[in-house]
């Protein structure tokens, strides 16, 4: 008896729920705006179900977007510093940086950058272990559109056993 209680009360449960979580008489698109959070709409400033509006954003313009670091020896740490300035209408805001792998560490401002003003991305990569021809990306997630942009670190790490081999 308890069992066909249960089971009932299941099944009740299940089909008075409403697609829209509970709230009858909205859409879901209603519903999803008023769950929008500032901070929900400054990392993702647009929307599938809009117009694209490239003008009223943040824009980050790179005096470069990959630098060449040539051919160095393994275990060198390379630095290069990515200048950048803030092109858009509205307070560029960084919300990450990360490369594919641990060896290569960017550093970015926390801080917004008003229109019209700079920054700088610091990128460290260390060769320890590298050998070859290294490309090493860093993405950089913000309020801009679109919301990521690449730089890259390009160049040759000659490994220790080629330090060490001797000339034929």
């Amino acid at each position: 008896m308890h069992i066909r209680m249960l089971f009932a009360l299941m099944i009740l449960s299940i089909f008075s729920c409403t697609p829209e979580g509970g709230n009858p008489g909205k859409s879901l698109e209603e519903i999803k705006l008023e769950g929008a959070s500032n901070s929900a709409i400054v990392r993702n400033p647009v929307s599938a179900n809009t117009p694209v509006d490239t003008v009223n954003i943040a824009k980050i313009t790179f005096e470069e977007t990959k630098f060449d670091f040539g051919d160095v020896d393994e275990g060198k740490i390379v630095e290069h510093v990515f200048r950048f300035k803030n092109t858009g209408k509205v307070p560029l805001l960084i919300s990450d940086a990360r490369s594919t792998c641990g060896c290569t560490v960017p550093v970015w401002p926390k801080d917004p950058i008003a229109p019209g003003q700079g920054g700088e991305i610091n990128v460290k990569f260390d060769t320890n272990g590298k050998n070859n021809l290294q490309k090493k990306p860093v993405t950089i997630t913000a309020n801009t559109y679109p919301s990521t942009t690449v730089v890259q670190l390009v160049g040759v790490v000659r490994g220790k056993n080629a330090l060490n081999a001797s000339p034929q």
